[in-house]
């Protein structure tokens, strides 16, 4: 990437806590107006990561440069970014405007421009017809909302959110994550989310970085991400992956337990290398009978049944791996096909549908 896009550049930034690495050699350029997400597990680093990116811990080493100037050294109340908690902590005896006017309150900005401000991003985060509410009058999304809106008035350089959807439900959770994007789309401000639910992740960012022990693992848009991972960890983390070990025989080829099975890969041949072969449920295709269009094909029997609403994942024990295939059929299809566990079925898939991993 060209570094005179990003408006903020991590440069091999560390942070160790006694002999351990909690973030390790971690670069990254963000770019200007990007909503890009820190994705990974529980203990990956995001979180640490996110509080040095604030100026609550300071890296132990490397650099971080915000419009071309290194801000690592300065505290957090020195930085042009504002850190959004998942708690909201809003004041309870406060009115949502009082709320969200007081860090410029705080600022002691003239009263007409403080009034506008607010005026603007309640406009901006619909919040009007609730701004002279108190918290517990609000529904969490609403809170939420408020708790943004506090944030955006302050107009960072960059909005910081860990967790920020963590406390809602499930439906809430889903409408908020649009809500969150088009927040970040009319402000025009950089966001960055820390987030271990790779579903918001791919919903919400334009980039992402997938974390893993301290370290990025991969950086890409959620296609780049979920279409071609690097790795057996970020095929498994971003998604639900069908994953089979075996080796390379030709360059366009992998033998797995017996069965050839053809690939696209430019990856360099190194005849018998081990690799695995990652399949998206939703590329797999339920065969009337054997031939077809499918450069790939395997029978195997139903073990489970799974339905999701609008869709069903049908769970086929093959002889390609110990664990079953998982086949994501539209329950458009699913309600006239007539499948049950115990019975026999074949699959087929396309070679550019396959993605062959060395590591």
């Amino acid at each position: 990437m060209n570094n005179s896009s990003a408006v903020l550049i991590l440069d091999k930034v560390s942070k160790s806590y006694g002999n351990g690495l909690a973030v390790d050699e971690v670069s990254l350029n963000i770019r200007e107006n990007e909503f890009f997400a820190l994705l990974g597990p529980s203990g990956c680093g995001k979180t640490t990561l996110l509080r040095m990116l604030a100026g609550f811990e300071t890296p132990s080493a490397g650099c971080i440069y915000l419009d071309g100037k290194d801000i690592s050294p300065l505290p957090a109340n020195k930085r042009p970014l504002n850190l959004m908690f998942q708690s909201y902590a809003l004041f309870p005896n406060m009115t949502v405007r009082k709320n969200i006017a007081y860090g410029l309150e705080m600022e002691r900005l003239p009263e007409a421009e403080i009034r506008r401000r607010v005026d603007d991003v309640l406009n901006t985060a619909q919040l009007g017809e609730l701004a002279e509410r108190k918290p517990d009058q609000l529904s969490g999304g609403q809170r939420q909302r408020v708790a943004l809106a506090r944030a955006l008035v302050k107009r960072p350089r960059v909005l910081l959110l860990d967790e920020p959807l963590g406390a809602l439900d499930k439906k809430l959770r889903e409408k908020m994550q649009l809500e969150l994007k088009r927040l970040q789309l009319e402000s025009g401000i950089t966001f960055i989310i820390v987030t271990h639910d790779q579903e918001e992740a791919l919903v919400m960012s334009d980039r992402m970085a997938v974390l893993d022990g301290g370290k990025v693992c991969q950086c890409g848009s959620p296609t780049e991400l979920y279409e071609n991972p690097n790795s057996r960890f970020v095929a498994n983390f971003i998604g639900v992956s069908n994953l089979f070990e075996g080796a390379r025989t030709g360059q366009h080829t992998v033998r797995v337990n017996g069965q050839e099975l053809a690939v696209v890969t430019d990856a360099p041949l190194v005849p018998g290398q081990n690799v695995a072969v990652v399949v998206r449920p939703e590329r797999l295709q339920v065969l009337a009978q054997e031939g077809g269009a499918c450069d790939n094909q395997v029978s195997g029997q139903i073990v489970e049944i799974a339905y999701h609403g609008l869709d069903t994942n049908v769970h086929v024990q093959t002889v390609l791996s110990d664990k079953a295939l998982i086949v994501r059929v539209p329950s458009s299809q699913f309600e006239f096909a007539h499948f049950a566990i115990g019975m026999s079925i074949r699959l087929g898939w396309q070679a550019r549908h396959a993605r062959v991993l060395t590591r």
